[in-house]
């Protein structure tokens, strides 16, 4: 599992951040059909919202592949 640390300062980070920080995607405007094609669980829920907040002990999982946890920096 891949952990995602937080800006120091910052309570939380949108889905759609996350997946530019992690590489996912490369620019903002392709989280929203990403998000539609791409199933991304968010605590074990699905979630298509790019603006979803995601706080330290979030898990994040990207299709069969990828998980992620978001911790404090």
């Amino acid at each position: 599992m891949n952990h995602v640390k937080l800006n120091q300062g910052e309570e939380y980070m949108t889905l759609g951040q996350f997946l530019k920080l992690t590489g996912t995607i490369h620019t903002g405007g392709e989280a929203k059909v990403f998000l539609m094609n791409t199933e991304v669980y968010v605590n074990g829920e699905r979630d298509i919202r790019r603006g979803k907040k995601l706080r330290p002990g979030d898990h994040i999982k990207i299709g069969e592949k990828e998980e992620y946890v978001i911790s404090q920096s």
